[in-house]
C-alpha cells in the first residue's frame, strides 16, 4: 500500500527543502513531493504529522551492536530496535566483535543476522587481523563482503606504515594506557589515572599526516578535544581529504560527571573539560565537525557496576541522540536543518551511502520528530538491552516518534 505523509514540516538537507510539503511513498521509495493537500489520499494509508518535522532517516556511523560474542550485552534485533526508537533508520557497526569482524565469514554473520531488521546494518570491518595493530587485513575481500569502512575501534593503529585511509580511534596507547578518566583536576582530587589531552590530539596529528601524504580520505571518529578539534579545522583548510565526528556526550558533559566516581559517565575518550566542550561546539558550528554519532557502547549492569577503575567504558547513545542534540538549537549552536544534517546526510555522504535524503526516487527511511515532546529519560525502557547511561533522569525536548524504512513503519 502506498503512504502519504501530510502536515509535516520537511526538512531535507540534501534538496535543501525546508517547506511545508507532503510526501508520497510507493514501493518502498519516496516519488512525489508536492503541496499540502496536491497529493490524493486515495488507496493510501495516511500519516498526519502535522506539528511534526519529516526528514530523513537518520544514519548513526558509529555503533556497537555486539554480536556476534558479546550478546549478553546487545545483539543486532536489539541494538536496532533501539535505533528504530531513537529515530534512525541506519546504523554501522563496529568490527570489535568476538570473532573480530576482520574477514567475510563475519561480514556475512553480520548481514544475515541484521535481514529483516527494523533498521539497515551497514559493518565496519577491522583495519588489522584480530584489530592487534600488527597485519593488514584483506580490505578487498571485506569490502566485496559488505564492509563501509574500516576501523580497529577501541584501538589505535600504532604502526604508522599500516594506517592508512579508515575510521581512525585517535588515541596514543601509550599516553592512555590504565587511564580511567581525563587528566586533570578532577582525576588528581580522585586520585584516579588521567587520560591526557595529548593522547588524542596526537594521534589525529599522526593520522591526518598520513592523509595528506596518501591522498586518502581520513574520518576521525568521537572527536573530544580543542586540540583534535583545531587540528581537523587547519587540515581541512589545507585541502586534506578529512572529516570527523563527535557525540553528544561530548557536547553536553564534562569531566564533573565523573566525580562522584561515577562509572556511567566513564567512555572512551574521557569526558573533558568546559573548554574542550565549547571548542567542539564551535567545531560542529563551523562545519569542522561533519557528523554526530552516538559510539553506541552498550554493557551489561555488573560491567558497570564495577569500581570505577574497573568499569567498562562506553555508554548507549541511540535513544538519547535526538533530544540532547536538539538542544545545540535551544543554545543557538546550530540550526535546525544543520543539526538534521549532521545526523543523516553528512554520515551517509561520508560512508557513500545511498541514504540521508527524502529526494525523489531514494529509500523511503524518513523520520518523523516531535520538536515539542517534552520527556524524561527512563534507562529501564530503553530498547537497547543496556542501561549504561548518565542521561537517566534527565529532562529532554524532542524526540522521534516514527520511523519508515523502506517506506514500512
Amino acid at each position: 500500500m502506498d503512504i502519504l505523509i501530510i502536515n509535516g514540516l520537511i526538512i531535507d538537507p540534501a534538496s535543501k527543502v525546508h517547506e511545508m510539503l507532503d510526501i508520497l511513498v510507493s514501493n518502498g521509495k519516496i516519488v512525489k513531493l508536492g503541496k499540502q493537500g496536491a497529493i490524493s489520499t486515495d488507496g493510501t494509508k495516511v500519516i498526519d504529522a502535522k506539528g511534526k518535522i519529516v526528514v530523513p532517516g537518520l544514519v548513526d556511523m558509529h555503533v556497537h551492536l555486539r554480536e556476534p560474542g558479546f550478546e549478553y550485552k546487545e545483539t543486532i534485533a536489539t541494538g536496532t530496535a533501539a535505533a528504530k526508537a531513537g529515530g534512525f533508520t541506519a546504523v554501522c557497526c563496529m568490527p570489535n566483535t568476538k570473532p573480530i569482524n576482520d574477514s567475510r565469514t563475519v561480514t556475512e554473520y553480520i548481514l544475515a543476522q541484521a535481514r529483516n531488521m527494523p533498521a539497515t546494518v551497514f559493518p565496519i570491518g577491522a583495519i588489522t587481523k584480530g584489530s592487534k595493530g600488527a597485519e593488514c587485513t584483506a580490505v578487498a575481500e571485506l569490502r566485496a563482503a559488505g564492509c563501509v569502512a574500516l576501523s580497529d575501534d577501541g584501538r589505535s593503529v600504532m604502526n604508522s606504515a599500516i594506517m592508512r585511509a579508515a575510521i581512525s580511534h585517535c588515541e596514543d596507547e601509550n599516553l592512555a594506557a590504565g587511564g580511567v578518566m581525563n587528566e586533570g583536576e578532577i582525576s588528581k582530587k580522585l586520585n584516579l589515572k588521567g587520560i591526557p589531552h595529548a593522547a588524542e590530539d596526537i594521534m589525529v596529528a599522526r593520522d591526518i599526516a598520513l592523509a595528506e601524504l596518501t591522498g586518502c580520505r581520513l574520518h576521525v571518529a568521537h572527536v573530544s578535544t580543542a586540540g583534535a578539534v583545531r587540528l581537523v579545522r587547519d587540515a581541512k583548510d589545507r585541502g586534506v581529504k578529512v572529516t570527523a565526528e563527535t557525540c553528544p556526550h561530548y557536547f553536553t558533559l564534562t569531566d564533573e560527571a565523573v566525580r562522584e566516581y561515577n562509572a556511567m559517565a566513564k567512555m572512551n575518550p574521557p569526558l573533558r573539560t568546559p573548554r574542550d566542550v565549547d571548542a567542539v561546539k564551535q567545531g560542529l558550528k563551523d562545519g569542522t565537525i561533519d557528523v554526530i554519532a552516538t559510539d553506541h557502547a552498550p554493557h551489561s549492569t555488573e560491567e558497570k557496576a564495577a569500581a570505577l577503575d574497573r568499569a567498562a567504558f562506553g555508554i548507549v547513545g541511540l535513544e538519547t541522540a535526538v533530544g540532547l542534540s536538539l538542544r545545540l538549537v535551544d543554545e543557538g549552536v546550530l540550526s535546525l536543518s544543520d543539526v538534521i544534517r549532521k545526523l543523516s546526510l553528512n554520515p551517509a555522504t561520508a560512508l557513500k551511502l545511498n541514504k540521508g535524503t527524502l529526494s525523489i526516487g531514494s529509500d523511503a527511511d524518513i523520520t518523523i520528530i516531535d520538536l515539542d515532546e517534552k520527556w524524561v529519560v527512563d534507562a529501564p525502557l530503553f530498547r537497547s538491552k543496556a542501561r549504561n547511561t548518565p542521561f537517566n533522569g534527565w529532562e529532554l525536548k524532542g524526540r522521534a516518534v516514527q520511523t519508515l524504512l523502506g517506506g514500512k513503519a
